[in-house]
């Protein structure tokens, strides 16, 4: 097998979900239920693993971001409730219908579309009306929202299984633009319920607004990168305690030489030693997930327990590290996310920690790891 590879500790995935269920139910009122968010292959962890520990640890229902991402869980065997979290194109509406994946609607068309592919079926499609109280990505008006859900109870082949929002700005608890769009998603919901209209399921809360504002909290959360133990973001941080990475990222020495002092390394021989050193090669790059500009951002790994630090650009397939006073050999682990087992160090080289060097969050150091990267999955128990 290749020489780098990511281990999924499902154990942390089940561990993150009943942090954030102790969460939900901390102040006293009815729980929101825990619905998992798989999109993107999982955040990089896979996408059906991570789904059925989930699913197993007491989440209720998925998310994803696309019609090819549901088909291929329920490819997977996987039955339980799938919500697509935007509306797809007018041409997915049949395959979201035949492997009865709840559809997000916010457009006329996308409406007409769905009720098309859904006419005749035994039951009437269950969608959810997604509305844009101010992020300005996705989501009806508010004020086209009552209209929206007119044509969705007009229709032969829909019916409103739910409306949601989501917040532009809930990795800052304290910016007024949460209070803001939390206001204006009550007002839509105010106005539906005097047209008429009563969506069954209500939700706005992503990670962030599940463990830090209450008032999100509404039926149901969809639990997205704090279920993968990254924080949401720095002011976030202060209620990420118990969560636990559930990825970690791992190779193994494929050389070792020694250079001399006054010669450069990788391409474009950045990094000059100033002494002579040994050096070692690890067979894992930018292709895999590696940003190439870490090196020049104080990138480093763990060997033996110990930080080194990446000498030299970071090139597709591999990297170099220097050594310093610590012994290697060809076939030595190194940690490239996570911490070192069986080492006597106790330290650990976090997502959070390359998406500060790299000036990103986390969510994109996870997902970024390719799939040539096997992954390796530790079980829940």
């Amino acid at each position: 097998m290749r020489w780098a590879w990511a281990e999924v500790d499902l154990a942390a995935i089940a561990h993150n979900i009943e942090v954030v269920r102790r969460t939900l139910v901390s102040d006293g009122t009815t729980p929101a239920a825990v619905w998992a968010v798989v999109k993107a292959d999982g955040y990089g962890h896979g996408a059906v693993s991570v789904a059925r520990a989930a699913l197993d640890a007491g989440a209720v229902g998925l998310c994803v971001a696309l019609t090819q991402e549901g088909v291929a869980l329920r490819d997977a065997g996987v039955s339980a409730p799938i919500l697509v979290l935007s509306e797809q194109p007018a041409e997915d509406a049949a395959a979201i219908v035949a492997h009865a994946l709840i559809p997000t609607v916010y457009t006329p068309a996308g409406i007409t579309a769905l009720d098309g592919a859904a006419r005749g079926g035994a039951a009437r499609v269950g969608v959810h009306l997604k509305v844009d109280t101010g992020m300005h990505r996705a989501g009806a008006q508010p004020a086209e929202a009552v209209a929206a859900a007119d044509a969705i109870a007009g229709s032969a082949g829909l019916h409103l299984a739910g409306v949601f929002t989501h917040l532009a700005v809930a990795d800052e608890p304290g910016a007024p633009s949460n209070t803001l769009q939390l206001d204006r998603f009550d007002e839509v919901l105010a106005a539906l319920r005097a047209a008429g209209h009563e969506p069954p399921v209500v939700h706005a809360a992503n990670s962030a607004a599940t463990l830090t504002l209450p008032a999100a909290r509404r039926d149901l959360v969809r639990l997205g990168i704090a279920m993968y133990g990254i924080e949401p973001g720095p002011e976030i941080s202060r209620v990420c305690g118990e969560l636990r990475p559930a990825l970690s990222l791992h190779a193994r020495v494929s050389l070792v030489k020694t250079v001399s002092a006054g010669e450069g390394v990788s391409y474009g021989l950045r990094h000059v030693f100033e002494r002579e050193a040994v050096v070692a090669t690890v067979p894992i790059g930018y292709a895999d997930g590696v940003p190439r500009r870490l090196f020049g951002n104080g990138g480093e790994v763990l060997l033996h327990g110990r930080r080194v630090p990446i000498v030299g650009v970071v090139t597709m397939d591999q990297l170099m590290i220097d050594c310093g006073d610590l012994q290697v050999a060809v076939g030595d682990e190194v940690v490239l996310i996570g911490a070192q087992r069986g080492s006597a160090g106790s330290d650990a080289i976090t997502a959070e920690e390359w998406a500060a060097r790299l000036g990103t969050i986390g969510y994109e150091v996870v997902c970024g790891i390719s799939k040539r990267i096997d992954r390796r999955l530790r079980p829940t128990s």
